[in-house]
This record gives C-alpha cells, structure tokens and sequence, in this order.
C-alpha cells in the first residue's frame, strides 16, 4: 500500500501491536509497566505498554527495513530530502553523526566559532581540525552574527583542502547567514556544506521564514523536531541530500546512537512530522503572528529591545527567524540571565535561557495568547521594581579565541588542573560554557586570556548556568601540561 502525509507507520504499527496480546519475555523489564507501578502512575499505562523493544512488526533503528524505513521514507519527503534517519540522542548525536559521517583525522572543516558544545565534541571524537570563519559581534547586544560572504570566500581560499563547511540555521538568537550563497560557494570549492538546524524546524514548513537546508541545496542537516516541531525531548532527525551516502551514514550513526532505540521518541517523531506536514504552514503562520505581538508590546514597555527583521543588513545578518523572541535587556541595568531567574522565581515563567545581556522567550506550537500576555506583563513589572542604571554591565558576548592545538589533541593530551587564577597564559584541555545556549567560551585547544577569565567570572556572578569542565564549581580548570 503506497503511504502519504497522513500515514504515520510507527504510531499505526504500535497500535496494531497494542491490540494483540504479546506475552513480553523480552526488555524492558517492567513488562508493560506491571513491574513498577510507581512508574506506570506517573507516565500512564498508555504510554508504558507502547515502551517496548525492537521486534519484527516494530523493525529495527540500527537497521530499519519496515515501518521505521517507511517512517523515514516520509520524513525525507516532508522535509525535501533524499534521506532521513530517526535519531533517539537528541540533536547532539545528529549533529555528531554529521560530522563524523564528512571529517576524519586531520582533515579540516570550516565553522563560525559560536557553534554548539556537540560540533566540538564530534571534533573531540574524530581528531578534525576546525577553521574558524569569526562572525563579526553587535556591540549594542553583544551577540554573535552570522558568517558574512566575504568571510566564507577568503577561509575557504586560504584552506582549499577543507572537506566542508558548518553554518548555524539559525543561531539561537534567530539570526542567520547566506545559506544558499555558501552551499553554492562550497560546492564550488569540491566541500561539503552542512547545516545545524536545531533552532530551524520550522523553517520547512512555514511561510517568509529563511531559507531551509535542503531548500538551500545543502548535503546534510540536524534537525531538532523536539525544540520547535513538537515531539518529545531527545528526539531528533538528520536529513541529507542525493550526494550523501545513505549506507555510510547509516554506519556512522550507529557507531554512537543506542540500539535500543525507544518507540515512544520514535513515534514521537513519526506523529510530529505527520502533524507538519499536514497543517505546518498554518500551525507556523500563527507562532509568527505571536512573536511579532510579544514583540510589539515589549519594546512599547521601554529599556527592553525584542529585535527582529530590522538587523537585517544581507551579510553578517542575512535574514532572521521572526519566531524567535530574542530580547535585549541592557538598558534595563540587568544581565539577561537575571531576567531569566526572576521570572522563573517570582512569576512562575521559565523561559529557555539568559546570556549576560539577553534572554530568549522560546515560542512555538503549543504557546497561547494567553502566556504570551502574562510574559509581556511580568516583563513590565521587573523593570519596574528591579530595573537599575547599566554601569557595570558587560556586553560583549563573543571572544575571538586562540587556537594552540585541535581539540581532540588538547582533550586527550597530559594535563593538570589549576585554581581558574592561575590559567592565564595557558592551553585549555576541556570545554567551558553557559547552557543553554550550549556555545563554548573555551574548547579544548583555545589559549585563557584575561579577557575570557573575567567573562567566566562575571558570568558565574551573574547566575550564568555554566557546565564542561571536571570541576563542577569552576573554580579550577584542566590545563595542558
């Protein structure tokens, strides 16, 4: 029987499953939940007896040859690509997969240094060395941009013999580069252009959003359907185009990802893209319209910037993701991860994250006017009780680095740790960085400056969730002997 749209394989198999009655002698072990009840009360005994292990009418992640391949089959399609593989490790693993599927040891692959903790790690994993196109910083926000044209072209002459390019699509903030323009500049070049697309769900089936990857021509893609797609947390999908080995990828894949793949992120997955594909451009029409309304009442409250389309300039900011409320809170006097604890603390609104002068508002297909309206009003109040002059606030977000050695040398080489005082003028061996957004202030390999010790600093004064490095507290760091 020929599938469309408005089949989901998995979730139908599962069903079919759920109505025979199997005597499980097989994992996991709570047997439909009848082994810790504990559990079964919390999640529901629906969604227990569909937790089940890989067998032949529910096929095989590793090695899909039915409803999995057919479940990927359509999301190839609904997203325009030739392949698509149903990750289970979150986005991590597909960005991962995507790297290790182009680079080996030694070869070089071209990134904008404000990439996620997983890119590093899978240079980490596969001994790559990155080059570093800098993304140039507004100074009133103090985020990082996109990768402007001119940049691309001069990094990419200067190292002919890269095997591809890595370009955020978006940037958490919602900025983005000339995709299309690079993919044709690395295709030109003989490099292959990948795309993190974490932030970018949307993109492929909304309307006057930026360009997707595969629309764009590019060779592979992360895409994170759990941010702003609507499936469960960790799920995932890794979209590649006709140049792209589908076997070897598939290979690369499954040298990291669980072989114990769970039915509930992989119908998840399923159920989503059915629900994309079918009323997407309506669901993204709507989640537009309300960044916009956020938008438009916040900066009527004045001190707060929600910025949007008008940093739009055609190169270091190529285009933007409306549906991001990225929110400037400088002129208010507080940190944005301040802004981000008050409203966690006091009004009961946890919003994705705050930097040291932003914060992101993560809206998408399950938000209501409603929330929107409690948002902009809690927003209101804090500047009100708690908004300051801006002295003393540090605004730049993005420090060019030092490259003394690539990561997967410095990480695995000798080391000792040092109290974070006794760093300067030293190699880094580990990652350090405020997450969310996940993007490292050191990787291994980058040379401590002052500079980067009191914006760690400052950043652990202000709050900032700071995670990588072996000691928790960050009050030493692993350095390289």
């Amino acid at each position: 029987m020929a599938l469309s749209q408005k089949n989901a394989p998995i979730f139908e198999a599962l069903q079919e499953f759920g109505r025979k009655r199997v005597v499980p002698f097989d994992v996991p072990g709570h047997k439909r939940g009848r082994g810790n009840p504990e559990l079964t009360a919390l999640l529901g005994e629906k969604c227990v007896s569909i937790d089940v292990n890989s067998m032949k009418p529910l096929d095989n992640l590793c090695h899909p040859v039915s409803v999995i391949k057919d479940a990927e089959n359509l999301a190839a399609e609904a997203f325009g690509a030739a392949h698509a593989f149903l990750m289970v490790g979150g986005t991590t693993s597909a960005v991962q997969a995507m790297v290790l599927s182009v680079v080996k040891r030694g070869e070089k692959i071209i990134l904008p240094r404000n990439v996620h903790r997983s890119v590093m790690g899978a240079l980490v994993l596969c001994g790559a060395v990155p080059v570093y196109v800098d993304p140039l910083c507004d100074e009133r926000l103090g985020i990082p941009l996109g990768m402007r044209l001119s940049d691309v072209e001069r990094v990419m002459k200067l190292n002919p013999d890269a095997k591809a390019i890595l370009v955020n699509n978006p940037t958490y903030y919602g900025i983005c580069s000339d995709l299309k323009s690079i993919v044709e500049l690395a295709h030109k070049n003989n490099m292959l252009c990948l795309a993190d697309e974490a932030h970018g769900t949307h993109f492929y089936f909304g309307e006057e959003l930026p360009v997707s990857a595969m629309a764009a021509g590019a060779d592979m893609a992360a895409v994170s359907m759990h941010k702003s797609g609507g499936s469960l947390t960790q799920s995932s999908l890794l979209l590649a185009g006709r140049s792209m080995s589908e076997g070897h990828i598939r290979q690369i894949i499954n040298l990291t990802q669980t072989t114990s793949g769970s039915y509930l992120l992989l119908s998840s997955l399923d159920i989503s893209r059915r629900n994309l594909a079918l009323r997407g451009k309506e669901v993204y029409k709507k989640v537009s319209e309300m960044a916009q309304y956020a938008r438009d009442e916040i900066n009527t409250i004045g001190g707060y910037y929600a910025f949007s389309r008008e940093l739009v300039n055609g190169e270091s900011v190529f285009d933007f993701d409306v549906t991001k409320l990225s929110v400037n809170t400088s002129n208010i006097g507080l940190a944005g991860i301040e802004v981000y604890s008050l409203l966690r603390d006091e009004y009961d609104i946890q919003i994705e994250f705050g930097d040291l002068g932003n914060f992101l508002a993560y809206i998408s297909i399950g938000d209501r006017l409603r929330e929107i309206e409690r948002l902009v009003s809690a927003l209101a109040e804090i500047r009100r009780r708690y908004g300051k002059n801006t002295v003393g606030t540090i605004h730049q977000e993005y420090i060019e680095p030092t490259v003394s050695a690539t990561p997967q040398e410095a990480f695995y080489a000798p080391k000792i740790s040092l109290p974070l005082e006794q760093t300067e003028g030293r190699v880094c061996s580990e990652f350090v960085m405020c997450y969310p957004p996940g993007i490292p202030i050191l990787a291994p390999g980058e040379l401590i400056t002052a500079e980067i010790l009191d914006y760690i600093r400052y950043a652990k004064e202000k709050g900032c969730s700071m995670t990588g490095p072996e000691d928790p507290d960050i009050c030493n760091l692993n350095v390289i002997c």
